[in-house]
């Protein structure tokens, strides 16, 4: 059974659902995310692909254990969805704690002591 293929596919289904039920930061409608994911994966084709290269391999995968499709200079499609889950939980965090920041900047926090919405802190 090919592992690795079997936990990539699981890694980016996990991802995607932690986004859209449990993040919820919206990454997906934005268009950065896609732009920011696009320059990942343009330092990933020539890094992965000189890891991978059969003609000098650095990292050797057992062909038991993934589907292997090689993209991009040999790269394994697997290390592709992985590196999707992985930026993509990356970002989806980081756009969420942005937003949790906002929420408690000191310019907000001022504006609700202001108006009598909040406790003073400091």
């Amino acid at each position: 059974m090919p592992w690795y293929t079997v936990m990539t596919l699981l890694a980016m289904a996990l991802v995607v659902a932690l986004e859209l039920v449990v993040i919820r930061s919206g990454i997906f409608r934005m268009r950065a995310f896609w732009i920011a994911l696009g320059i990942c994966a343009l330092f990933q084709i020539p890094v992965d692909g000189w890891l991978t290269k059969l003609s000098s391999t650095i990292v050797i995968y057992n062909p038991d254990v993934f589907a292997g499709v090689r993209i991009f200079f040999d790269s394994p499609i697997e290390d592709w969805g992985f590196g999707f889950a992985l930026m993509t939980l990356a970002l989806a965090l980081w756009v969420r704690q942005g937003r949790n920041d906002d929420a408690t900047s000191p310019a907000v926090r001022d504006a609700a002591l202001a108006t009598g919405g909040g406790n003073e802190r400091d």
